[in-house]
């Protein structure tokens, strides 16, 4: 193996530090409506008083209150949905330096809605920073794995969801009333997210494009090679040309299909369907519900400080994360989400249980996180092959060659045209 493919240099830890600060924001912003939420609500019923002359009704203020949490996971999917309009078209990085302008909206708007005395401010501002979420985590996770050399890209990956949970973590942190979640600090807490945009803004000019980006959808063969050089630290970077040619020549021959298509054929379904799963066990694992909702779980879980667990949960998050970051490309990702699925499944047991001796109604929804999970890890096991090592064509050869739904042959058959022996 080229002991360049391993090598760490600084204008690669500079692209992909100046990239994670957009994973940093989706954290923040993320756990940040958290802690605050009495006081924001003590907000909503001041400003209806000043409007109406009556106080909040506790149905009308519970709606307003889910509205300024989910509006963000709103904004999120139609960020998701318009990554492709961006990062075709303007480049990686460009993108990542454009979406910026939504985070200094956001925050003007959420900053500000105190002083306006206006809860719609505070709404609005919530899902356009969730448009930025949904476009930041299309973005970082591509470029970064587009700049790193295969032997480092599941490694280099990770530090995305680490920058999302230190996010959190650091969320979780400003939000304690001896800090920033006090009613007179609210409108900073949720506004600071112009701090790393400022950063990101001042760091993206000097990171490069995605050398992929250069040599597939703009042809700039020279650029690429340039890029390649700074990145890897050497001036041989004929290996990883050689790979991004081949993937642009599977690309060329394939050809280009609709959305039905991509369901109907079966060339696409199991990668589809397994790219699909795989989002949903993350997404319909329970952790969104402890992250948005974990004060008030632990509140009435009988904990005397809710908001210090809360935080304690925030740390064993980020631990772990961590831990991944060093384990990944030796255990494999498909290892790794078949124990984080069984662990969050005997967890939702757990809470289910804990939850189920202060009260008898509302803590069951565990018991529906507890049967996906169960069903995600069947599927994962079954379902997901192994790549770790394997390079974008590859795995795409793999799938080509009938992917995980042929049983009788192990991840790294599947992965590898030339066999389980093979080397990257």
């Amino acid at each position: 193996m080229d002991p360049s493919s391993k090598k760490l240099t600084g204008r690669l830890m500079l692209a992909v530090g100046g990239a994670v600060l957009g994973s940093l924001q989706y954290g923040y912003n993320t756990g940040v409506i958290n802690a605050p939420q009495k006081v924001i609500e003590e907000f909503y019923n001041e400003t209806w008083i000043h409007r109406y002359g009556e106080p909040i009704s506790p149905s009308t203020l519970t709606t307003l209150w889910s509205l300024s949490v989910a509006i963000f996971s709103i904004g999120g999917m139609l960020g998701a949905f318009s990554v492709g309009l961006f990062v075709n078209r303007f480049g990686r990085r460009n993108s990542m330096l454009m979406v910026n302008v939504l985070a200094f909206v956001s925050a003007v708007l959420m900053g500000f809605s105190k002083l306006g005395k206006s809860f719609e401010m505070l709404i609005l501002g919530r899902f356009i920073i969730g448009v930025y979420s949904g476009l930041t985590t299309g973005f970082v996770p591509m470029y970064v794995g587009e700049v790193s050399p295969t032997a480092l890209r599941g490694a280099l990956g990770t530090l995305h969801q680490l920058s999302v949970v230190i996010g959190i973590l650091i969320a979780q942190v400003f939000g304690l009333d001896s800090i920033m979640g006090t009613e007179d600090l609210w409108p900073l807490l949720l506004s600071i997210t112009f701090l790393p945009a400022v950063i990101q803004c001042i760091l993206l000019p000097f990171c490069p494009e995605s050398p992929r980006f250069l040599l597939i959808n703009r042809n700039e063969e020279n650029r690429a090679k340039s890029v390649l050089k700074k990145l890897r630290g050497t001036g041989d970077v004929t290996r990883d040309l050689q790979e991004m040619k081949e993937e642009s020549r599977q690309m060329m021959r394939e050809k280009k299909v609709t959305i039905l298509e991509l369901f109907r054929s079966p060339i696409y379904r199991q990668p589809i369907l397994i790219a699909v799963m795989l989002q949903l066990s993350q997404q319909l694992s329970g952790i969104n519900a402890v992250f948005y909702y974990s004060t008030s779980i632990f509140e009435k879980a009988g904990v005397q400080q809710p908001v210090y667990a809360t935080i304690g949960a925030g740390i064993v998050n980020t631990a772990f994360t961590v831990v991944s970051l060093f384990v990944v490309e030796r255990a494999g990702r498909r290892t790794l989400h078949l124990i984080g699925l069984g662990g969050m499944a005997g967890c939702a047991v757990l809470m289910t249980i804990a939850l189920a001796l202060l009260q008898l109604c509302g803590p069951y929804v565990f018991v529906i996180f507890t049967v996906l999970l169960v069903l995600f890890f069947i599927f994962t096991y079954f379902k997901v092959p192994e790549t770790k090592g394997r390079t974008f064509d590859e795995i795409a050869s793999g799938f080509r060659q009938g992917g995980a739904s042929q049983s009788d042959k192990t991840p790294e058959e599947l992965f590898h045209p030339l066999g389980a022996d093979s080397q990257v």
